[in-house]
């Protein structure tokens, strides 16, 4: 496999950065996750939403103060490069990583050297919960915008996640809901969430801390337009979760997941809910370039598959 490292494209051997990189010991760094999918029939794999990933790469480096010399077009054309190098022909997850590469002891973001890596992986479902996941309200609140940005995709604000997500798995349950600190629904440990209720979607607010996920604007979208569904953004409270009519999470990882119990409570009759599901259905085949409305979205990465092009 091939990696792009330090301005070139080298085996994945040589990817390597040494143990006193500031990144590695201080979590300076900003990530974005991106899918690619293969569509069979179209022998292609369709890269989503790329240039929003990287606008939203380039935003949380202005955040943090990184430099990214790259320009997007740069980042997408390296990006499809990458792909077709590993040959890919199933879906494919890609992680390009903004971060401080001085091998230098102290705490900062200032005076220290920027740099660019992007790896892909094979990946399949995040969330493997066909029939929906149960989830916990987790006891680790998000963090706040004022102590580390939630707005920019930060690798050192993962360990608040990756402590929900452990605490959730450990007592059973597939995925953790983190609270603000004054005790409205942020978001998933890596997920966006929707709440459907009277036949409307209600999401938290910007404000609430919660990372703008692509995912989640593609659903405001395909609700809006595809099934006539309003989305109201607003402060959402823990109870509400456990009358909601349907609960679903979305994120480039975690992708439409509908959830059908939260804090051992079933979430209506605890099952995938019909708007849910419909929404999972049509964002499948949107990400696979198979509905033309949305087919700007979709990068392909082959030059095969004529009838497509």
């Amino acid at each position: 496999m091939v990696t792009y490292f330090r301005g070139a494209f080298v085996s994945d051997d040589q990817a390597k950065v040494g143990v006193k990189t500031h990144a590695f010991n201080y979590g300076t760094g900003c990530f974005e996750g991106i899918r690619g999918y293969w569509n069979e029939e179209a022998q292609h794999v369709f890269v989503f939403r790329l240039r929003e990933h990287y606008e939203r790469l380039t935003q949380s480096c202005k955040i943090l103060g990184i430099g990214l010399t790259h320009s997007i077009d740069a980042l997408c054309a390296l990006t499809n490069e990458l792909v077709r190098r590993n040959g890919y022909r199933e879906d494919v997850y890609i992680r390009p990583v903004a971060y401080k590469s001085s091998e230098v002891v102290g705490v900062r973001m200032h005076n220290l050297e920027d740099d660019l890596t992007i790896f892909t992986t094979p990946m399949g479902k995040y969330l493997p919960a066909e029939n929906g996941c149960r989830c916990c309200v987790s006891s680790y609140r998000r963090v706040d915008d004022n102590a580390i940005p939630a707005r920019a995709k930060a690798t050192g604000i993962y360990v608040n996640s990756a402590l929900a997500k452990s605490e959730a798995n450990l007592n059973g349950f597939d995925e953790a809901i983190m609270l603000t600190h004054e005790g409205h629904v942020s978001e998933g440990s890596a997920e966006n969430i929707f709440l459907v209720i009277n036949g409307k979607l209600v999401t938290p607010a910007p404000s609430e801390n919660i990372l703008l996920g692509i995912t989640r604007a593609t659903t405001i979208e395909i609700a809006r337009a595809e099934l006539g569904i309003e989305t109201i953004e607003r402060q959402i409270d823990r109870s509400e979760l456990y009358t909601a009519d349907e609960v679903f999470m979305t994120g480039t990882g975690a992708e439409i997941s509908p959830v059908v119990e939260v804090d051992r409570r079933p979430v209506a009759n605890g099952q995938v809910g019909p708007i849910s599901d419909q929404i999972r259905k049509i964002f499948d085949n949107v990400v696979r370039g198979r509905v033309q409305t949305y087919r700007h979205w979709c990068t392909p990465v082959y030059e095969a598959a004529a009838a497509l092009r």
